[in-house]
């Protein structure tokens, strides 16, 4: 029976790359998949293209590509990533310039096209955003990016057509490594449960190290060899839609029952409906079996026929940021934490300066689970974290100028004081019909 090995290159846009090059070089793999593209990341990159229209792709593309591009040629892997983010054309073109300058002449490079329906945005004015009850006529003109989740038909097209580099905007996260199973075994998009054991597959291997270890550590609980080296997953599929998950045996971290079932589960509401532009895939009925060291069996799971609907994501501006943060030591260094607060809160109402939303910290205390201050609570130190958000950047810079004046018009001791502003870009999403989109594929080949 047919096998492929699809390896894990990124899990985020700022992944390690050693990881991977680790995989391409050891990992006897067929594909290697690069998963960068956060729901915010391309609201970003939409604004960089504004800006330089030949830019908005991932930043780390040609750091990335410059390393990538030999171990291409001389181990034959095909690469799949989506960090084209808002401009894969572009992408693709830079990789073409790369490969020229690093003389692989005959690479074939292609870009998925079809994601980006910013400007049909006028189409939905109407819907509503499924996070809370604004529409799209009234985020008007602070919308920034529009973007449809997007399958894999489009990279498969491009495998197809000989494709060594397929580089793609905004695709549904498991479809970039469903689609080489789709190509290599010739399997139909009708066939739904083939479409969810491979969409599980990919929901397995989209958050990189997430499967090997990292996100997963917990000592005295789960302990985790050599995290400061975790490695990157490798799955090898057969072609009736079995598969099993390692990684190198060189490379910390480990793969077992536990990491697979938790990854398995990692961003599922309901896992007999996991909803993607390929498929309505069920978890449900998956089974997990370590048959080796660092070697789980994956069977079961199964699908229902797509839903027509693509999930499209809006990226509008939504005001600024102001964060400020002021540390105390030493005796009483909660205590004086707390009369700095009482400072903000005062000067802020004496000033007149009213945020949208607003909120005090102690970290090392309250940061992550509460905004009350235990009475009971001591220290040696405390760093006091001041956060707001506010409709316009001049009353954002007025915040951290009250945190900063604590320097000399605060509680003694006070110091490290760091600020930082910065434009919200929220993410809204509507769903869109599928038929909405035209997805189209372009291709370059370094002569």
């Amino acid at each position: 029976m047919k096998t492929i090995k699809i390896g894990s290159g990124a899990g985020y846009a700022d992944d390690r790359l050693t990881p991977a090059l680790d995989v391409m070089t050891y990992g006897d793999v067929d594909y290697i998949v690069f998963e960068c593209l956060a729901e915010r990341t391309i609201a970003i990159a939409q604004q960089r293209k504004m800006q330089q229209p030949n830019k908005g792709y991932d930043r780390l593309l040609k750091y990335r590509m410059a390393q990538v591009l030999p171990l291409c040629v001389e181990k034959k892997v095909k690469v799949i990533s989506n960090m084209g983010a808002a401009n894969p054309k572009a992408a693709a073109e830079t990789i073409k310039q790369i490969a020229e300058q690093q003389g692989f002449h005959g690479l074939k490079i292609a870009a998925v096209i079809g994601d980006d329906v910013f400007t049909d945005i006028v189409r939905y004015q109407n819907e509503t955003l499924l996070e809370n009850d604004r529409t799209i006529a009234d985020l008007g003109d602070s919308i920034v990016s529009a973007n449809a989740y997007i399958g894999a038909k489009g990279i498969v097209q491009a495998l197809t057509a000989g494709a060594d580099i397929v580089i793609t905007g905004r695709a549904a996260d498991p479809s970039l490594f469903l689609a080489p199973m789709v190509y290599e075994f010739g399997w139909s998009f009708d066939d739904a449960d083939l479409m969810g054991k491979g969409t599980i597959g990919g929901h397995l291997m989209e958050c990189g190290a997430q499967i090997t270890g990292g996100y997963f550590a917990d000592p005295d609980y789960k302990e985790v060899p050599e995290l400061w080296n975790v490695g990157f997953p490798i799955l090898a599929v057969t072609e009736d839609g079995g598969y099993t998950v390692t990684k190198l045996p060189t490379a910390g971290g480990l793969v077992s029952e536990a990491t697979v079932k938790e990854q398995l589960l990692y961003e599922i509401h309901d896992p007999a409906r996991y909803l993607t532009p390929d498929v309505i895939a069920d978890f449900s009925n998956v089974s997990v079996k370590a048959i080796d060291n660092d070697v789980v069996q994956v069977s079961g799971g199964s699908g229902r026929p797509k839903t027509g609907l693509l999930k499209t994501s809006i990226g509008y501006k939504d005001g600024y940021i102001a964060e400020a943060e002021i540390s105390y030591g030493g005796s009483g260094a909660v205590k004086r934490a707390a009369l700095a607060k009482r400072v903000i809160e005062n000067r802020l109402a004496a000033e007149h300066i009213k945020p949208i939303e607003i909120r005090y910290d102690f970290i090392g205390l309250n940061s992550l689970y509460s905004n009350e201050l235990a009475s009971t609570a001591e220290a040696a130190e405390v760093r006091l974290r001041v956060a707001a958000r506010t409709a316009d950047k001049t009353m954002a810079q007025a915040i951290t100028r009250e945190v900063e004046s604590l320097y000399t018009n605060g509680p003694a001791g006070g110091g490290g004081i760091r600020s930082h502003i910065q434009a919200i870009v929220s993410i809204g999403s509507i769903l869109i019909p599928e038929t909405d989109t035209d997805i189209t594929v372009s291709y370059w080949e370094v002569k």
